[in-house]
């Protein structure tokens, strides 16, 4: 009796759980700053992919296919871009990416069955290699095709009456055609040379 009711080794006991408490809110507090860390790191390297992915919607949109159309070949364009230091580009299929400018999908005689895969690495129509501006550290590369067209009556003769001093005499009388613009469903991916995890997808619905 006399040891039940003696209270030595109490505090050692308080002091020890205490002790434990305060080890599993310091644990606590270590591994919500860890994880946060984490995802701000995640979130960044995404961010810089979709940047990435963002640039490969405006050469394929504003750079290939207006020159295409123009009448620019394959290899002027890429050789144009490969002469930048920080910038490769390939296209594997000038006649796929031909058939697409101007066909409708089930008209690509010269593409792949994955040419309208929304997977843009699968049979992809150009890709990007987008160095870092420090050379040492990894760049970009990125995927963009083409999925679908929906052809329309854009002028693709390529001469720009606009250019040289060119002028246009507008007929007064006639019926004027209304413009209706070839549509492009394109797919995009931007990620990583050194980790494709590290990517970011765009899908995006194109007029020209």
């Amino acid at each position: 009796m006399k040891l039940l009711d003696s209270n030595k080794g109490m505090a050692l006991i308080t002091a020890l759980m205490l002790t434990l408490i305060g080890l599993t809110m310091i644990l606590s507090l270590l591994y919500i700053v860890s994880q946060n860390i984490s995802a701000s790191g995640a979130q960044k390297r995404y961010e810089s992919s979709l940047e990435a992915a963002h640039g490969g919607v405006d050469i394929l949109s504003k750079e290939i296919i207006p020159r295409l159309f123009k009448g620019d070949s394959v290899a002027d364009i890429t050789g144009n871009y490969n002469t930048l230091l920080s910038t490769y580009m390939s296209i594997p299929s000038s006649l796929c990416l031909n058939d697409k400018l101007t066909k409708k999908r089930s008209e690509w005689t010269n593409c792949s069955t994955d040419s309208a895969d929304i997977d843009a690495k699968k049979s992809f129509d150009v890709s990007l290699t987008l160095k870092n501006v420090d050379l040492a550290k990894p760049g970009f590369t990125v995927y963009s095709k083409i999925t679908d067209t929906a052809p329309g009556n854009t002028d693709n003769s390529g001469i720009d009456y606009l250019e040289n001093g060119a002028s246009v005499t507008a007929a007064g009388t006639g019926a004027n055609p209304k413009h209706i613009p070839y549509m492009y469903r394109i797919e995009v991916q931007g990620e990583s040379e050194s980790n494709a995890k590290e990517r970011a997808k765009l899908s995006v619905l194109y007029a020209y």
